[in-house]
Order: structure tokens, then C-alpha cells, then sequence
């Protein structure tokens, strides 16, 4: 069985897994009732707020199209920052629905900074909302000024919806305390279910935005709080996958957040250790806003990226991304989310090591960046 270390779908545990095999249950029962208010519980703690929690059946990508969805009317200003390959999918869900994108250009590798959302909307007038990726998953850039570009937004009447889809979980993100009108995020990353849920936290200003937009069905929120209100959803749900996530919110709970979190930095720290120590250079080029969840790597000269990650798949039982869009070939992707722990994140490096000496690189490394990563692994 090969270790599955790409950026989502993490590897759920057993536990998780076996919860599917429960019997089915009628979705408009009090069974199921009790079912959607424990995951609400749940989710609420991970998201870290008091409000309401749309659960949807479907990936990440139906999640951020059911938030622009509700509330982006024709010609209506959108702001989005694009460093990457999924802010440029945010950009392109707002046009679908009519509205105009303001795009903030920003170099891949690199993060959107609060001068530059200042400057975005020093241009522009009566902007709806503001679109960010907290976690650029093509890229492995974390946003670390979410909070203050919040902020900034709010001064300009603008909502805040954000994509948190690769860092929910594993990542610091208060939803209330920044004032986030609508979080998405999926099952499969840092929650550490199986694929197929995407959820999105609704603020009270992003549902009484909601009723000034024509909607279309499936992703008509002002259903999906009706149902809610009856321990709902107003379309069938898949109830396996249901079990399996009040499993994997249970995990979270009994780990606790911060504990979590912790892990999360503590495994991403070997990982740069490991990187470094092989002479491997990250594709963030700017330290503070690596990502703790996505470890994006540029490939050695030489090395096409693809045949880095097929050696380490074929020799080692390992499986790692290589890069999206143009990034293809040249940089390599490890999934640091979810349940990874010391035991994944040796096997990866080691499994990287190999690999890159196998194909001509740092034969005389192999070792060093297995006993870096170490070192981080097992300091208190």
C-alpha cells in the first residue's frame, strides 16, 4: 500500500473509514437530526465560530462557487488577489456568475500583502467583496495577514470570503475574530475525512446579502438554512460520508485544536529542515509565508518534477504532487495535513532523498536530510 503525501485527499484514519460501514439511516429522520447537529458542533470548533455552517455535497471547488454564488450579482466588483492556480479558479467562479474581477497581480511564490489590498481598493468603487486564498495550494503560500486585509475590507463595506479549503484544521483561522463572512473549506485535507463534503461558514451580513441575489437551486442558501433549521438538508446527503466526518470532528476534538496546529507546524518545520539540509530550495520565496499544510518544492536542474514524483512512487510507495498550470515539471508538492505525523514525514524524506540520488542528485546527501528532519521531530 503506497503512502499517500499529495495535498488532498489525505489518508483518513481506520476509524474513520470503518464509520462508513454503518447502516444507512432516512435523512429526514431524528437519527439523522442528531447526526447534523453533533457535525455542526464539530465544525464550529474547527472553524471557530458561532455561525451557521452550510454542509454541501460536493468538492472544495462546488464550496467556493456556492459562496461567489449567493452573493455576487451581474457587474458586481469583485476583488481577488492571484498568486497562484486556485485564486485564479476564485477569479474565474465570479466571472461565471456575472461579476467583474479586480485582479491584484501578484507574482507566484509570493502572498498578497495588506498594502496592496489598501491600493486594490484605493482604485475601485462600491467593491461587493474580496476573494483570498488563505493557502495557496499550488503554491504552498500561506496568507499570513487574513486577519488585517479583513479588516481593511470591512472599512470598505466589502465582504470577506475566503478559501481556506488547504489550511482549515491545520492552520490558525478564527473565523468570528477576523470577521470572515463566508470560510470554505473540504472534508479531505486538514479535517481528514474522505473527499466529496465541502463546508461554508455564512456570517448574518453575508445572509441578508444572500436575499438581494437571484440564486439558481442546488446551491440556493436560503434552502439550506430552512432545512437546517429541521436538522436538514434540503437534498439528499451522503450519509456515509456524514458518519465518517463526525468521526474525524471527534479526532479533532480529542487532539484538541492547538494541539493540532502544533503538530502541523512541528511536521512542517522537518520537512524545510529536511529540504534545506538536501540543498533543496522551497518555492515560496518569502520565509514567513511558507505554508505549514502544502510543501511546494523547487526540482533540482536537471530533474523534470514529474520524474521525481514517479520514482519516489514506483521505489518507494510514495506518493507526492508535482506542480500545477506552469509550475508543471519544475517544483514538487508533499501534503503536510490531516494525520501526518514523525513516521510520514521520515518516510517522505527519506523516500525524496533516495529518489533525487537515484536520478543524479546528492548521492553523497543521502541521510542528511532524513537525520535533519529528526532532529525537529524529536526536540520538545
Amino acid at each position: 500500500m503506497s503512502l499517500l503525501m499529495i495535498p488532498g485527499p489525505t489518508t483518513p484514519a481506520q476509524r474513520v473509514m470503518l464509520a462508513m460501514s454503518r447502516p444507512l439511516i432516512n435523512h429526514r429522520g431524528p437519527e439523522f437530526k442528531l447526526l447534523l447537529e453533533e457535525i455542526q458542533t464539530g465544525l464550529k470548533y474547527v472553524f471557530q465560530t458561532e455561525n451557521p455552517i452550510v454542509i454541501l455535497t460536493s468538492s472544495g471547488t462546488g464550496g467556493m462557487e456556492f459562496a461567489v454564488s449567493n452573493v455576487i450579482n451581474k457587474s458586481d466588483t469583485v476583488i481577488v488577489p492571484t498568486m497562484g492556480f486556485f485564486c485564479d479558479r476564485f477569479a474565474e467562479i465570479v466571472e461565471a456568475c456575472g461579476g467583474r474581477v479586480s485582479r491584484i497581480q501578484i507574482e507566484w511564490g509570493s502572498s498578497v500583502k495588506p498594502d496592496m489590498v489598501e491600493e486594490a481598493f484605493a482604485r475601485e468603487r462600491n467593491v461587493k467583496a474580496i476573494l483570498i486564498i488563505h493557502n495557496e495550494t499550488s503554491t504552498g503560500v500561506l496568507v499570513r495577514d487574513l486577519a488585517e486585509i479583513s479588516r481593511i475590507a470591512h472599512d470598505h463595506d466589502a465582504l470577506v470570503i475566503v478559501d481556506a479549503i488547504s489550511s482549515l484544521g491545520g492552520v490558525e483561522l478564527l473565523t468570528d475574530k477576523w470577521s470572515i463572512d463566508a470560510c470554505v473549506t473540504g472534508s479531505q485535507k486538514c479535517i481528514a475525512a474522505p473527499p466529496g463534503l465541502a463546508f461554508v461558514s455564512v456570517s448574518e451580513r453575508f445572509i441578508e446579502e444572500a436575499k438581494r441575489v437571484n440564486r439558481g437551486v442546488y446551491f440556493n442558501l436560503k434552502a439550506y438554512l430552512e432545512y437546517m433549521e429541521r436538522g436538514q438538508t434540503p437534498y439528499t446527503p451522503s450519509i456515509p460520508l456524514l458518519y465518517a466526518l463526525s468521526e474525524a470532528l471527534k479526532m479533532i476534538r480529542e487532539e484538541g485544536l492547538e494541539a493540532r496546529i502544533a503538530r502541523h507546524r512541528k511536521c512542517a518545520k522537518a520537512f524545510y529542515r529536511a529540504i534545506e539540509a538536501l540543498d533543496l530550495e522551497p518555492y515560496p520565496f518569502e520565509y514567513e509565508y511558507r505554508s505549514k499544510t502544502v510543501i511546494a518544492v523547487k526540482t533540482p536542474k536537471n530533474i523534470d518534477s514529474e520524474e521525481l514524483v514517479k520514482t519516489m512512487r514506483l521505489k518507494h510507495s510514495v506518493v507526492v504532487s508535482g506542480g500545477q498550470g506552469k509550475l508543471r515539471g519544475s517544483i514538487f508538492r508533499i501534503g503536510c495535513m490531516g494525520n501526518v505525523s514523525a513516521y510520514e514525514v521520515l518516510a517522505t524524506v527519506n523516500a525524496l532523498e533516495s529518489s533525487l540520488a537515484y536520478l543524479g542528485y546528492g548521492v553523497e546527501k543521502v541521510g542528511v536530510g532524513l537525520a535533519e528532519a529528526g532532529k525537529v521531530l524529536w526536540s520538545s
